[in-house]
């Protein structure tokens, strides 16, 4: 598969699960940025921040050569527009990047670092195909979070409990 190809078919995936979480990321309560259900789970709020910020990763594995995630630069909403917003933005960013792409572009090296280790490494194909599930993921634990605060879980791939036949 050359890279258009691909490309094409990531974004056409990438787009298939925008809605449920842009939907996910208007439920979020601010108020419960820091709640985190045992102590060595992950926040609320990050794990909100990380369903809108995974699209401009896509970007970045596109238009750079590495990611150091001890000095990635996140965002601090202050309301959920912010947060919806900053998923918007972001959307647009990877498609755009992935657009783009001419062939032999996601051939080229691409590292994941912590404090300028490299904790893993690959071609920027192999790094951008785990993105979106990566995404579905932290979306998932999103909604366990959600429903543990009674918060109403929307449709995401048929009806919820909440939406029955929406």
């Amino acid at each position: 598969m050359n890279d258009t190809t691909f490309t094409k078919a990531f974004i056409k995936e990438l787009e298939a699960e925008t809605m449920a979480t842009h939907k996910c990321l208007e439920r979020f309560n601010m108020d419960l940025f820091n709640w985190k259900p045992h102590e060595t789970s992950m926040q609320m709020g990050y794990l909100a921040l990380l369903c809108a910020e995974i699209p401009l990763w896509i970007a970045m594995i596109v238009k750079t050569h590495e990611i150091d995630i001890a000095t990635f630069n996140h965002l601090h909403p202050k309301t959920v527009q912010e947060l919806v917003d900053h998923f918007n933005t972001n959307l647009i960013e990877a498609k755009s990047a992935l657009l783009q792409v001419e062939d032999d572009t996601l051939d080229a090296p691409f590292s994941l670092k912590a404090n300028g280790k490299v904790m893993s490494s690959g071609t920027k194909r192999e790094n951008l195909e785990p993105t979106i599930n990566h995404l579905v993921h932290h979306r998932g634990q999103l909604t366990v979070y959600m429903r543990m605060n009674g918060i109403a879980i929307p449709s995401i791939y048929g009806p919820s409990a909440d939406e029955k036949g929406f």
